[in-house]
């Protein structure tokens, strides 16, 4: 008989994963596809039956102590595990060699979460309900009832697996497929645990809180690390993802850090100038109307924007200023306006056109759009 270690260069306590390690790198050099030497193709049964000894507990027990390790039904020197060839060559296809765990990674979960557009620029905490999957309290994520444990699957043996011989035209092919019985676990739970039927977590709210830095916009996800949901068995918890959804001010529009606001003043505080008052997410501010201000002019607030994200500072408010004309007016108004008309040396053929420059144009009408004018 063969020295199954010898044949692939393996010492005789050498890991599972030594021994396929081993295996992939002699098939890739051995295969017939690859050397159709007929000298090649018997090493390679002869490589293929060592690695299907030591890669099976049993077989490689019995050859360990010195018996036939194919006696129980198996077909001697002669079988082939294509699964394990498509292994060598592609790094798997011929299943997950070895059981599957129960306890396994959760997945991330996401929740969205509205905020005002002051909490936006100032940041805030909130505290929020959130329905994930949870670590079953009554089993502590085993999936079984109390005192009972994972019975080995009396089908695959514990290997999670089961085999197949079939005839090929390359001799006899043996596949391997997960076990139908255990579902791939190499157990079976057969005293599931009643408040999570053995999944080992139950799904269940909870409150937490979250704090919303200053300078979120619409979008942004705020990343929660094991907030998510408890992995089947008992496994880690993923990452929860909270995404700001931004509401609408009233009167003010964010265009980045930098904040738009739309004011109506008379003609004649355009004319004459002063001061004005406007909210702002400061309080009231004021705002300074120079003498011969045009609708359409802006003034700049610095400072009173939303805060930067990442670093200092804020942005600024940009007031636009619309100079209203009055619809009808008094008599005594209409003679003022009239004389004040013949001081300037005015009249109703006192127009002079020219082309508003393009680009002023489309930044100045993205703003009246913006504010609905």
């Amino acid at each position: 008989m063969a020295d199954h270690y010898n044949v692939l260069g393996v010492d005789r306590d050498a890991s599972f994963d030594e021994i396929k390690k081993a295996y992939r790198k002699l098939a890739r050099e051995y295969h017939p596809d690859v050397n159709p030497d007929p000298e090649h193709a018997d090493k390679f049964k002869e490589i293929t039956t060592a690695y299907e000894v030591l890669s099976d507990p049993d077989k490689r027990q019995r050859f360990d102590l010195g018996g036939d390790p194919f006696s129980q039904g198996g077909f001697g020197g002669q079988n082939f595990g294509f699964g394990d060839i498509m292994d060598a060559f592609f790094g798997g296809g011929g299943g997950g060699r070895g059981p599957r765990p129960r306890h396994r990674a959760g997945q991330d979960a996401l929740l969205r979460v509205e905020v005002n557009l002051d909490e936006a620029c100032f940041g805030t905490e909130r505290e929020i309900s959130v329905e994930t999957a949870v670590l079953c309290e009554v089993c502590g994520g085993t999936g079984c009832a109390h005192g009972a444990k994972p019975a080995t699957c009396q089908i695959c043996k514990g290997r999670g697996e089961v085999q197949q011989v079939t005839r090929s035209f390359i001799g006899q092919v043996m596949t391997s497929r997960p076990c139908n019985n255990c579902q791939g676990y190499g157990s079976v739970i057969t005293n599931p645990c009643a408040e999570c039927a053995g999944d080992g977590r139950v799904r269940a709210k909870r409150n937490i809180s979250v704090k919303i830095p200053a300078g979120v916009e619409n979008g942004n996800r705020i990343q929660m690390s094991g907030q998510g949901e408890v992995g089947p068995g008992g496994g880690p918890a993923g990452d929860l993802y909270i995404e700001i959804l931004e509401k609408p001010h009233d009167f003010l529009v964010r265009d980045g850090n930098t904040l738009h606001a739309s004011i109506s003043i008379p003609f004649t505080s355009a004319a004459l100038g002063g001061e004005v008052k406007i909210e702002t997410l400061d309080g009231p501010q004021k705002v300074s109307i120079k003498p011969g201000t045009q609708s359409g002019s802006t003034v700049l607030l610095k400072n009173l924007g939303v805060t930067h994200l990442r670093g200092g500072g804020r942005g600024d408010l940009v007031v636009h200023v619309d100079v209203t004309t009055p619809h009808k007016l008094k008599k005594d108004e209409e003679e003022l306006l009239k004389k004040l008309a013949s001081i300037r040396g005015e009249s109703g053929d006192s127009v002079s056109i020219h082309k508003r420059d393009e680009k002023e144009h489309g930044f100045f009408a993205r703003f009246r759009d913006a504010f609905g004018r």
